[in-house]
């Protein structure tokens, strides 16, 4: 196993096929998303009144393609230029299709947001998606 995943997130045995900066952005994206979608999980569980349907509604809300643009968009200016560069991959990357429930430039932008978190997976640093979508949730959570 690399030692960027044992430094990072060890826990999982499987290591990409190629060196991070190697994947294309539409791969770091695809686990960006999962990454994010559990951390908004986790955080939900740990709140009080563990109702399934509000449970569902917030992650959803929280997940979703507006969302995930509104939050890359709030995050911006705290990025590095390395981030940045990160999320501008993302958000250039050509997809193929574009979910029926978002417009073209959001989801780019959530692309973006998930590309950079699949970064910081894949590079082994956890503390700063901590950071972010620590960030990231309080920002969603106050606006509602």
């Amino acid at each position: 196993m690399s030692d960027q995943l044992q430094n990072g997130f060890g826990w999982f045995p499987y290591e990409p096929s190629k060196a991070p900066r190697l994947l294309s952005p539409i791969v770091l994206a695809y686990i960006g998303d999962a990454i994010y979608e559990v951390a908004v999980r986790q955080y939900l569980i740990s709140l009080p009144n563990l109702r399934p349907n509000h449970l569902h509604r917030t992650a959803t809300g929280l997940v979703s393609a507006k969302a995930q643009s509104t939050i890359l968009a709030f995050l911006e200016p705290s990025l590095t230029d390395a981030e940045k560069d990160i999320a501008r991959q993302g958000r250039n990357a050509k997809s193929g299709s574009v979910p029926k429930n978002a417009d073209v430039l959001e989801y780019r932008h959530a692309t973006a947001f998930e590309c950079l978190i699949g970064h910081l997976y894949y590079t082994g640093q956890q503390e700063r998606i901590r950071e972010l979508i620590e960030n990231s949730i309080q920002y969603m959570m106050n606006r509602s």
